[in-house]
């Protein structure tokens, strides 16, 4: 049973991770947590739903279409609602990611209603034994999605010039500035990030949860603790953390009464912080914008 368990917390913390991955990128380039994140997450479900049972598409034709839209809607915010302000204090920032999340919480109810919606592809839940533990299909497709994704932003990160303009920005944007280093278009950049990594925890969790509005409203915030527990700053941090959360909820739920899940990843933070308050891999001091 522990087996079990543990191997189903790494495939839903590996969800987590795309969360919790977002959200620290997003805050390295610009300071602000993204309250919006769960729902650009939740709007590409809703996409999802859309091009497979009104268009008739095929789930590969139905993937890319999806990560452009999320993308271009992570840009559309960056654009329209982030940049005009982005001068401003982090309160106000703040504040801005929170009137996005509603702004999108009410086009989302108003364009497909807030019942719920179940998601046309399902991944297969015939159990497969690995080191006599036995793992359902879906949470394997799901983990091998998250490895994939995780591999191409290491590489984005390590050989792309965008990836390590995105870096530098990270480390001293007025160095990068100087340096010639375009600012706006890497914090755009960011946000399309985003996007990307919403459009696959959105389809991902859609076969698992029910679409609807609050879908992701859980999920953003387990991410967002898993980003705290890595520092805010460190991806791989916020990976560990969205896995240890996973597992550790998974079996507080399973041994405990699935009543603690929750309460087992916010006592896991409580914890953290009170030992080291910077997190898991924290540093201490930052340039701010």
């Amino acid at each position: 049973m522990f087996g079990q368990l543990a191997m189903s917390g790494l495939a839903t913390g590996s969800l987590y991770a795309l969360t919790a991955v977002a959200v620290v990128v997003v805050f390295r380039n610009t300071r602000v947590i993204n309250l919006a994140q769960g729902d650009f997450a939740m709007i590409a479900a809703f996409l999802g739903i859309v091009f497979l049972k009104d268009f008739q598409l095929n789930y590969f034709l139905m993937l890319p279409l999806v990560i452009v839209c999320s993308m271009l809607l992570g840009v559309l915010v960056e654009r329209l609602v982030m940049r005009p302000i982005a001068d401003t204090d982090w309160l106000t920032l703040f504040t801005a990611t929170l009137g996005v999340y509603y702004i999108l919480h009410g086009v989302a109810g108003w364009a497909w209603g807030r019942d719920t919606k179940a998601f046309p592809v399902t991944f297969d839940a015939k159990p497969v034994s690995i080191l006599g533990t036995l793992v359902s299909e879906g949470h394997l497709v799901n983990m091998a999605w998250a490895l994939g994704i995780g591999l191409i932003l290491f590489l984005f990160f390590k050989y792309t010039k965008q990836g390590i303009a995105m870096r530098a920005v990270t480390d001293d944007p007025e160095t990068a500035k100087l340096m010639g280093i375009p600012v706006r278009f890497i914090v755009m950049l960011t946000w399309a990030m985003a996007g990307f990594l919403a459009a696959f925890a959105g389809l991902l969790l859609a076969p698992i949860l029910y679409v609807s509005p609050g879908m992701m409203d859980e999920v953003l915030i387990k991410g967002y603790v898993a980003a705290v527990f890595g520092g805010l700053y460190s991806i791989p941090g916020a990976i560990l953390g969205a896995l240890m959360i996973g597992v550790a909820e998974n079996l507080a739920g399973g041994y405990l009464g699935a009543h603690f899940k929750t309460a087992t990843a916010f006592a896991m933070i409580v914890l953290l912080l009170t030992f080291r308050p910077k997190g898991l891999f924290g540093i201490q001091a930052r340039r701010e914008i």
